[in-house]
């Protein structure tokens, strides 16, 4: 007996308010959003009460919230590109797993700019309610990219 993928297969909508091919689409937009660094565009997805997750960025509550976080991002990496590894859905339920690849070029949490490349692969999980992100969590190695952005350093073993 095969286990049941009805709820990622089915053209059905589930409480996200979206169809397994819907929430493909919103996903492929948000990275275009992502790509066109428009703050004000990705925070239009989130829900009013928005629960935004993120190692670099903390836990910010609300839309507004989570469109200055985005913005930060933004003005710390202003050549940000993402690449789409894998996505997937699970009814409500989506990981979107991308390579993001930049530059520091301002200053990153009162560390001056240091003009190194970095590359990281990010995970992006929404829960999805009624067409909007009601919860994203950002998961990434935030001490990976502090190497390498040359803000801290290893001791080899």
């Amino acid at each position: 007996m095969r286990p049941q993928q009805a709820a990622s297969a089915s053209p059905q909508q589930n409480v996200s308010g979206m169809t397994r091919d819907e929430i493909v689409a919103f996903v492929e937009r948000r990275h275009e959003l992502y790509d066109d660094f428009d703050a004000a565009g990705l925070a239009a997805d989130y829900a009013d009460d928005v629960v935004v997750e993120s190692p670099m960025a903390g836990v910010h509550h609300g839309r507004a919230a989570a469109e200055q976080a985005l913005r930060a991002t933004f003005n710390a990496f202003l050549d940000l590109k993402m690449t789409t590894d894998a996505l997937l859905v699970d009814g409500a339920l989506v990981a979107h797993f991308v390579t993001t690849e930049g530059t520091h070029v301002t200053d990153l949490m009162g560390a001056p700019t240091s003009g190194k490349a970095f590359r990281l692969p990010v995970v992006f999980l929404y829960e999805l309610k009624d067409r909007r992100v009601v919860r994203e969590q950002r998961i990434y190695d935030f001490t990976g990219l502090l190497m390498q952005v040359g803000l801290i350093k290893a001791k080899p073993i």
